[in-house]
This record gives structure tokens, sequence and C-alpha cells, in this order.
């Protein structure tokens, strides 16, 4: 029985709009280079000894019908100027043996930033627990959270927003590639 475990992982995001649902779905895929690909949605681990890719690096690795294990955000609306965002965000320790955790969200009336924020915060929360201490807060300005017991993490995300617009759906989605 073979293991698959991804070796690298790529953040990407868009938006998409059309009268039709799967459509602006659809349109928010290409947008974020993944609409090629049978994608598969997974849980939140960040495998040991995976490492983080640009987006360009990651895409020249994929196949058109290859299947994609992703960690995946959507949010939609067809509500005239409602806001909508989603975001993943990755926690990761120092030591690249350790698993980190991906956390995704999606929400109403945030900006980037903000959910950006937000699921950085939810995926060093999730390992912080599982690693069995809690998290001390980032220095302001900083995005490296550390656990009660003395294990540093980085932090990133990446957060699609996108603007309902009359007659149309609108869809933002993020999602974290796994690659193996």
């Amino acid at each position: 029985m073979s293991v698959i475990v991804p070796t690298k992982v790529f953040l990407t995001g868009g938006q998409g709009q059309h009268k039709e649902k799967l459509v602006s779905f659809e349109r928010a895929l290409r947008e974020a280079g993944i609409a090629p690909f049978n994608l598969v949605r997974v849980s939140s681990i960040f495998p040991p000894h995976c490492r983080f890719i640009p987006r360009e690096e990651g895409e020249k690795l994929l196949k058109p019908g290859q299947i994609l294990f992703v960690v995946l955000s959507e949010n939609a609306t067809d509500e005239p100027q409602r806001l909508i965002s989603a975001s993943v965000g990755m926690a990761v320790p120092n030591d690249p043996s350790c698993y980190g955790y991906l956390a995704e969200h999606n929400d109403f009336g945030q900006s980037e930033k903000e959910a950006g924020r937000y699921t950085e915060y939810l995926a060093a929360e999730m390992l912080a627990t599982k690693m069995g201490g809690h998290l001390v807060a980032p220095a302001k300005g900083r995005k490296t959270y550390t656990i009660s017991n003395g294990i540093f993490l980085k932090t990133r995300s990446i957060s699609q927003t996108a603007t309902g617009a009359t007659g149309l759906w609108t869809t933002a989605l993020t999602a974290a590639v796994l690659i193996t």
C-alpha cells in the first residue's frame, strides 16, 4: 500500500461572476489557476517536511486532469454590493519534521487583511492545542506565533474578497494546493 504525503504546497485564489452560480464558481477556479484539475477537498494538515512554494512554481508541476488535493475556502452571493471573503491560513512549526495546520474560513463584510489574519490565528490555535500548549500572540507587526511550550510557528495566508453585482452570482475562493 502506497502512502500519499504531499511534499509541496502553494496558495492561490480567484473570483468570478456570472448569472449562473456554478459558472461563477468555475470562473473563480479559472482565475485561481485550478480549473483544469479534479479537486479533492481534504482536511487541514500541513505535512511534515512539506515545502511552501510560489504559485507559479506549483502550476508548472501540474497537468490538466490531474487529481489535486486542496484545502478550499469558498463564498458566494447574489446580493448586490455584498462583500464576501474566502481565506486559507497556515501555521507551521519551525521544526520541519513536525506537521502544521491549514485553516479555511469565509465570511461577509470582512476585508482580505482581516480574513487572512483570522485564518492564520485559527491554524495557529488548532496546532497549539494539538501540541499541548496554548497560543501566545505575536508581537505587534510580527507574524510569528509562539506556543506556550516554546515552539515557534510561522504563519501565512491567502484571502480573496469580491463584491456582489446586480443580476449576477459572485464567488470568491482560495485554496492551499497540496502536491505529491
